[in-house]
């Protein structure tokens, strides 16, 4: 029986899962034997349409592209238009709720009334907002448990790549006592031009957002706070440990300058935007700031806009991960991924 999804947002990323549906169709169904169905789209600025027996992809990212409104969604009996976000989780036959829809990272909202709404309603959620995650763990995992719905989101830390699902099924047994890592592609891309091309930090900003990794107004990522919400996800879900955004000092990068760079070139070092939790005497520390890591370092070979992570674990030692922290497949990826585990576990139970 097909999975019906119903998207909570239409951005770029919603869009990009979509396509991978589509695409990935025939595959999928052969080599995980998942299949997906879409039966709602509800976007703020998009419009919003349901169908109970499913919407044919290809049709709705047509109608988007060449009217910018969902709604012109050729009517056929059945089709519903106009249902805002709390509307369609409540009352579509979505199984699972795909929650991208644009959040206040301060506050978590509308994204943590989102999946409070699908929890109370039987639905699991998968998402990529960071804010409902840092902000309102504790309190929607164990929503989730007590109806017994999957929350999936894998993709708030680096995107596609498992810093979350890699540490909690293959490390399962070691004890992690430190996290650290390159949670923020600009940042990383910035300090890389810097050192290899020795251009200013105003410049290597400007051209990462001629390039797409920075933002207009990059304060966010800058100044560290993207990381902090990054390494608070980390510590409630890796290690376990109730850390709360506010209790993480941060420092961001734009303080660092070509002589700061060229200081740790020769003392044989590399400045990094490292995203730090450790365990100390029966509780945790962290903290965003920028280091000078030694060359030696797995994280100081890490380049341009790609993120790293390095567990510090009992048994195993140090392990590294590296890989894309963004991007419109990437993402899109981190989303599926989520929804084969639900599969997965469904598969579990039956038998």
């Amino acid at each position: 029986m097909a999975h019906k999804l119903a998207f909570i947002g239409f951005g770029v990323v919603g869009q990009g899962l979509a396509e991978i549906l589509r695409d990935k169709k025939e595959f999928l169904k052969e080599k995980e034997e998942f299949e997906a169905e879409i039966v709602a789209i509800s976007d703020l600025m998009k419009g919003s349409i349901y169908h109970p027996n499913g919407i044919d992809i290809d049709t709705a990212l047509h109608v988007l592209k060449e009217t910018g409104n969902l709604e012109n969604y050729p009517h056929t009996p059945g089709l519903v238009t106009g249902w805002d976000s709390l509307k369609t989780i409540r009352e579509t036959n979505a199984d699972t709720v795909i929650e991208v829809s644009y959040t206040d990272v301060k506050t978590g909202q509308p994204a943590i009334d989102h999946c409070k709404a699908a929890f109370e309603s039987g639905k699991n959620v998968v998402m990529t907002n960071k804010g409902p995650v840092a902000l309102a763990y504790k309190e929607l995992s164990q929503l989730a448990k007590k109806h017994e719905v999957y929350w999936g989101f894998e993709g708030t830390v680096m995107s596609g790549t498992p810093a979350l699902r890699m540490p909690v099924s293959a490390l399962a047994g070691n004890d992690i006592t430190e996290i650290r890592g390159i949670l923020n592609g600009t940042t990383n891309y910035i300090l890389t031009k810097m050192e290899a091309e020795g251009v200013s930090y105003e410049d290597a900003l400007k051209e990462a957002q001629e390039l797409g990794y920075a933002e207009a107004d990059p304060t966010s990522d800058v100044e560290g706070y993207d990381a902090r919400y990054k390494i608070v996800i980390l510590a409630n879900y890796v290690m376990n440990v109730p850390l709360k955004v506010e209790e993480v000092s941060c420092e961001g990068i734009t303080s660092i300058t070509l002589k700061d760079i060229e200081v740790a070139k020769a003392e044989g070092k590399r400045w990094k935007l490292l995203a730090k939790v450790r365990k100390e005497e029966g509780r945790v520390a962290a903290s965003i700031a920028p280091e000078k890591v030694s060359v030696s370092d797995p994280l100081a070979s890490i380049s341009g806009a790609t993120n790293a992570i390095t567990y510090e674990c009992d048994l195993l030692g140090t392990v590294t991960l590296s890989g894309a922290g963004a991007g419109k497949v990437e993402t899109g990826f981190s989303l599926l991924i989520d929804l084969i585990n639900i599969s997965r576990e469904r598969s579990l139970v039956k038998i």
